[in-house]
């Protein structure tokens, strides 16, 4: 399955936006690396807390909840609203990928 985004591609993102399975998110892993991802349901990390599954796009290329466990709801920074460049692409779109 291709990326749904490129590298160089422009995103609005919107802090603090609450989180439906199947959005596109930046989130913040364990080890502090900051990624965009796929929200796909909610879980408890390991620690208990609540948190997300987060997978890639494209999964034989990225590193996701596969590889680093659930992601604390704190650590899921914003929701990605819209695609600004190099062609606009909108809500439903980046979530169907």
């Amino acid at each position: 399955m291709l990326p749904t985004l490129r590298e160089g591609d422009v995103l609005l993102v919107r802090y603090g936006a609450p989180v439906r399975a199947g959005d596109l998110v930046v989130a913040r892993f364990v080890d502090g690396t900051v990624a965009v991802k796929r929200a796909v349901e909610p879980r408890r990390t390991r620690s208990g807390s609540p948190g997300w599954w987060l997978l890639s796009d494209n999964p034989g290329e990225g590193v996701d909840s596969r590889h680093r466990g659930a992601v604390a709801e704190d650590d899921v920074l914003a929701v990605v609203r819209l695609r600004v460049w190099p062609t606009p692409r909108v809500g439903r779109r980046l979530r169907d990928h």
